[in-house]
């Protein structure tokens, strides 16, 4: 350290931070915009139609925020515990902090506050964030982090999740992250298809995807929690303290989307079979509209019915044989014969 003129890597300085994570961020804004859009039109809609329209885009911009915001989340596997613990390296100087760890599909975030935040004549506030998505290099990520000089704490719980610790914990989280999305953005198709089929005649089907958007939600789940539960987690100790990591709120907002959204589709499917005409009601759907074709024992099978009075003037009919003999007898004169 005599080389440094006895300083210490000290982190360079607290930097802005947004509020909240910018992407969550941009899908509620565009959710919140799409639902504040329909209530300036909501108006124009007469009658108990205006209560059924306003629930049902109220409930499907939900599930469709939903599963966008738990993809992009850092709180599926949540923790925090206070500690008193050395700040950085090669001091001796101590501190107490309230530190966080938050894991998501794609990475993890840490973050360090003082209690108080002043302390030792700086601000003790760290929010950092290290990934693993695809294209991302989680251990450039923490090299950088050593060469910032970040606090001690905030390193520890990093090398944790690197891919040389032999915690395994990188390995373990990467694959259910990797996995447990993919399975989220199946989840969000199939409710774009469901909005797709509910404004056509075809309700049933309607039904059918929203039930397979829950169903994805349910399997992502238990596939995340197989996944992160394979291997007991690494002991994470911080002095005295110890961080235990539990399900955090996407995952239970993940699970409340996915058992509403098979409710739903269940109830639909119901509504079908018991009372088909309710259904198309609620959905604005003419209750008289019949789009299946009839099926006729005439020639030509499939008629419409501008042909079907045409196929009935031409179906046989039964004329007593005397009647026909008498007609055979005195045909009639052509008027042009005459």
């Amino acid at each position: 350290m005599a080389a440094f003129g006895h300083t210490f890597p000290f982190y360079a300085g607290p930097k802005p931070t947004f509020p909240m994570d910018t992407t969550l961020a941009i899908i509620i804004t565009i959710f919140l915009t799409a639902l504040v859009t329909f209530i300036i039109i909501l108006p124009g809609i007469r009658g108990k139609m205006r209560l059924f329209w306003l629930l049902r885009v109220v409930t499907s911009l939900f599930i469709g925020a939903v599963i966008l915001a738990v993809n992009f989340s850092s709180e599926w596997s949540v923790g925090q515990v206070n500690i008193n613990t050395s700040y950085k390296a090669f001091s001796s100087q101590w501190i107490s902090a309230d530190i966080g760890l938050q894991v998501g599909l794609g990475g993890i975030n840490i973050t360090l506050t003082g209690t108080p935040v002043q302390q030792l004549d700086e601000t003790i506030n760290y929010n950092e964030k290290f990934t693993w998505r695809l294209g991302e290099n989680y251990a450039e990520e923490y090299e950088s982090a050593l060469k910032k000089g970040l606090p001690d704490p905030v390193l520890y719980l990093a090398e944790k999740f690197t891919p040389t610790s032999p915690c395994g914990l990188h390995g373990q989280y990467r694959l259910a992250g990797h996995y447990t999305s993919a399975i989220l953005w199946v989840a969000f198709l199939c409710w774009l298809l469901a909005n797709v089929m509910l404004f056509m005649p075809v309700l049933v089907y309607g039904g059918h995807m929203l039930l397979a958007t829950g169903i994805f939600q349910l399997l992502g789940l238990i596939f995340f929690s197989m996944a992160t539960s394979l291997t007991p987690l690494c002991p994470l100790r911080l002095g005295t303290a110890a961080l235990h990591v539990h399900h955090g709120p996407a995952f239970w907002i993940t699970l409340t989307t996915g058992l509403l959204c098979v409710l739903l589709g269940l109830a639909m499917v119901v509504a079908h079979r018991m009372q088909p005409h309710r259904l198309k009601a609620f959905f604005n759907q003419s209750v008289g509209e019949n789009h299946e074709p009839e099926w006729t024992p005439e020639e030509g099978g499939l008629l419409s019915p501008r042909y079907q009075s045409t196929a009935k003037s031409l179906e046989p009919q039964d004329i007593p044989l005397s009647e026909a003999c008498r007609k055979l007898e005195h045909p009639r004169v052509p008027d042009s014969a005459l």
